[in-house]
């Protein structure tokens, strides 16, 4: 009686431990590593920049990329507008110097 009584116990252990982990999995391949992908993909996108980069801010800004430091870059807006914006701050490139000669 005393090994059933143990036996019961033990399952129902498992039975409330298998949902959790089960969540954490779930968790895992629907949030933390699509985050993790996404992030290294925007990592790869920011060391990738170089000067003469159409780019666009997370603000909206278009422009081309003139000068860059390690953690800024100086945008010309137009032929006279030139701003500097922190390198985290650019969402994409929208196309680069070879892909801008047509």
């Amino acid at each position: 009686m005393l090994i059933a009584a143990a036996n019961a116990a033990g399952g129902s252990i498992w039975g409330m431990v298998l949902p959790f982990v089960a969540m954490f999995a779930v968790f895992y391949f629907l949030l933390i590593r699509p985050q993790q992908k996404k992030q290294k993909q925007r990592n790869s996108m920011l060391s990738a920049i170089k000067k003469g980069d159409k780019i666009v801010t997370i603000g909206g800004l278009h422009g081309t990329i003139v000068e860059m430091t390690d953690d800024t870059v100086v945008v010309r807006v137009n032929d006279v507008t030139k701003l500097t914006f922190e390198r985290s701050s650019i969402s994409h490139v929208a196309s680069t110097e070879e892909g801008a000669t047509s």
